[in-house]
């Protein structure tokens, strides 16, 4: 695929529509910025004096570019307004942009809407409603021009690791309906298809958000969201236990606690853990068991993990007090330390964007180091719990101002 994304040779069918009939909408597309970066500047000249006003009113006026890896250079005409979305981290990051409503697609949403709630439950004034979307996980190309999106928030490489998909059809959809831009392998730093081109880099989940922030042209949002993200690693790095205090963690995610287990490592690099990582709990394999590895309890008690965080633990549908209990009961779980103590604790979920990696972030510290960062709260089921104000490690309100454009 060309570095450059977004211009090519005839008018496409898009291109038509915009401009050779009436021009619709152009101005109304205009979303609440600050400074574009280096990587996301206007393509039209204009004097320094003119930049910067464009840059303080509003939405960049005419084409601007925004590069990011696997794309590259990626040109935008204005700011998208429908999203399609395949996996939950980009659905994560149009929500928190204020463009929620603007999401078409997404994988699994009944099951994703559900678990996002959990959370959402706690931002005042802030909804999400993605039931009934377009599954996208097996997507295909002639669903693609149905939705008609205006931008394809999908990590292109992973559409054509799905093997039913050429590069010419993802140029094509590229070229006849929208651009696409995401990153999906940098959630383990996966290789890509070795049929892809050129270099493919892993950036941060927040590093990769802000590139998404300048897609839709909504910097101020982004920075905004980031600053309390930063706030909550400053208190965390300051009151980190030093590592000989720190327990031993291992994350596990089971439809038959007392079957297959899948046990996942805390700390690989890459955006699936980037709300445990920057916590630093000790390893309870020591390196010996790669994270998704199948086991079973008594592979778990070997470990025998002072802390277990049982993954999809917040859906609607898991109750964590009969999972304690399983656990309580069964002769091999009820040795492991973790069961013993107490400290089996439910997650959400591991494609996390940014608004659920800050309530991530926190119910993680808390699980893991209470004394510090203040008790997780007895939960069995039903929303995030209710913290303390004085005991949250971020503001609710101030999150779902920023969500709501009030800020």
């Amino acid at each position: 695929m060309s570095k450059k994304r977004g211009g090519h040779g005839a008018p496409t069918r898009r291109e038509y529509l915009k401009y050779g009939g009436a021009v619709i909408g152009g101005a109304g597309l205009a979303g609440c910025t600050g400074n574009s970066s280096l990587d996301s500047t206007p393509t039209a000249t204009g004097t320094d004096s003119e930049t910067a006003t464009l840059a303080g009113d509003g939405a960049t006026d005419g084409p601007y570019t925004v590069t990011m890896s696997p794309m590259g250079e990626v040109e935008f005409e204005s700011p998208p307004e429908t999203v399609f979305t395949r996996l939950t981290h980009h659905a994560d990051m149009a929500f928190a942009l204020g463009r929620g409503d603007g999401i078409n697609a997404m994988h699994a949403p009944d099951y994703y809407d559900q678990l996002w709630n959990q959370f959402v439950e706690r931002l005042p004034g802030v909804s999400l409603d993605w039931t009934g979307l377009y599954s996208s996980w097996e997507v295909g190309k002639e669903k693609l021009y149905e939705l008609d999106s205006d931008v394809h928030l999908a990590d292109p490489a992973s559409v054509l690791a799905l093997g039913s998909w050429s590069m010419a059809d993802i140029e094509e959809v590229e070229q006849n309906i929208s651009p696409w831009f995401g990153n999906s392998f940098s959630a383990r730093q996966q290789t890509p298809p070795d049929s892809w081109e050129g270099d493919y880099e892993y950036p941060s989940l927040w590093e990769q958000f802000e590139k998404v922030a300048q897609v839709f042209q909504e910097e101020e949002r982004y920075e905004a969201l980031a600053e309390i993200r930063a706030e909550i690693l400053t208190t965390i790095e300051t009151d980190l236990p030093p590592e000989s205090e720190r327990p031993t963690a291992v994350m596990i995610g089971s439809a038959d606690i007392e079957g297959d287990i899948y046990a996942y490592t805390l700390s690989n690099p890459g955006f699936l853990t980037s709300h445990t990582r920057p916590l630093k709990p000790r390893d309870a394999f020591e390196g010996s068991v790669e994270s998704g590895t199948v086991i079973d309890l008594e592979v778990l008690l070997e470990a025998d993990p002072d802390v277990m965080l049982f993954l999809g633990g917040m859906l609607p549908t898991t109750d964590m007090g009969n999972l304690r209990a399983t656990l309580e009961s069964n002769a091999v779980a009820s040795e492991i330390a973790a069961v013993k103590n107490g400290r089996t604790h439910p997650q959400g979920a591991r494609y996390q964007g940014p608004i659920l990696n800050l309530f991530q972030v926190e119910m993680t510290a808390k699980q893991l180091y209470p004394e510090q960062f203040g008790e997780w709260p007895s939960y069995d089921n039903g929303p995030y719990p209710e913290v303390p104000e004085d005991q949250q490690l971020f503001d609710r309100q101030r999150v779902a101002d920023i969500i709501n454009g009030a800020f």
